[in-house]
């Protein structure tokens, strides 16, 4: 029986337009195809858990105001529990503002009510989950927080996954809580600067590569795993719903790198598609692709 997946983290809006080039200083620079989406690493991870067959429970933070009141009612359709999900007075919800050049982003966030995250929303959120559930959690939340979250989590015996995203070497202290940690290339060298994942960490650690696929190093081996080439649309958030892929198989016992596979796949379809939550694709869209790969 496939186990319940807790995901602590950020909901945002974003506010998306493309443009040919990054405005230069004083520059303005007209783009095109601007659009809004529901967005925050926290909230793609549970949409793309969701959709890819999790049973999902999501804890955060949204501002009184009408982004927040959308975001909930979004991440309702999707069949996420979003009891957990606390509305802060006095501040705005979680708001991204992302450039795309090129099928690539730069984004720009104020991080609003997510940094209302507080250890009493962890606490509650976590007072049901069980040995063997699964708690995943990134960088968007107070880093002490998420801290907390993953020694939590440790201490009831959940797979504990961290996403360091974006990364922030104060959240180096508490990688003994973590089962798996899953960064980025960029953000495996800001963590690594001293070795403090590969020498100090001993669970299991796996890198995303972009186009590259991803490396999965485990039990003291090292393996890349290619991944398909797609036409590439818009890369936001690819990484998120690689690991509310790979989340789901954990949760339904899969080995680690069948896991990994699995979350490639799915970011790779998302690559294909424009925006975040949006461009996150269904389960049976992943394993046509996935037969199609072979």
């Amino acid at each position: 029986m496939s186990k319940t997946i807790y995901i602590a983290g950020s909901i945002n809006t974003d506010l998306v337009i493309r443009a040919p080039y990054m405005p230069q200083k004083g520059e303005t620079l007209k783009g095109s195809g601007f659009f809004t989406a529901h967005g925050g690493k926290g909230a793609n991870q549970a949409v793309a858990a969701a959709r890819l067959g999790g049973t999902v429970r999501m804890c955060g933070c949204v501002g009184a105001d009408l982004f927040g009141e959308q975001a909930l009612s979004s991440l309702r359709r999707e069949g996420i529990d979003v009891t957990h999900i606390r509305t802060a007075e006095g501040v705005p919800s979680g708001t991204a503002v992302i450039v795309v050049v090129d099928g690539d982003n730069r984004i720009l966030l104020d991080s609003g009510a997510n940094a209302c995250l507080c250890a009493q929303d962890i606490d509650a959120f976590l007072a049901e989950a069980e040995a063997g559930d699964i708690f995943l959690t990134q960088l968007e939340n107070p880093v002490d927080v998420v801290g907390y979250g993953l020694k939590r989590a440790k201490e009831k015996g959940m797979y504990v996954i961290l996403n360091p995203a974006p990364a922030d070497r104060g959240i180096e202290k508490y990688f003994p809580y973590c089962d798996l940690v899953v960064p980025n290339e960029t953000e495996y060298a800001i963590l690594d600067e001293d070795g403090a994942l590969s020498s100090r960490f001993g669970g299991d650690l796996i890198v995303t590569l972009g186009e590259k696929g991803f490396s999965c190093t485990s039990a003291g081996k090292t393996r890349t795993v290619p991944c398909r080439k797609v036409d590439v649309v818009d890369t936001t958030a690819a990484g998120d719903t690689f690991c509310g892929g790979l989340a789901v198989l954990c949760a339904e016992g899969a080995e680690l790198v069948r896991a990994a596979k699995f979350g490639s796949a799915a970011a790779s379809l998302a690559c294909t598609r424009q925006g975040a939550q949006p461009s996150v694709p269904v389960r049976s869209s992943v394993l046509e692709f996935m037969k199609e790969e072979r």
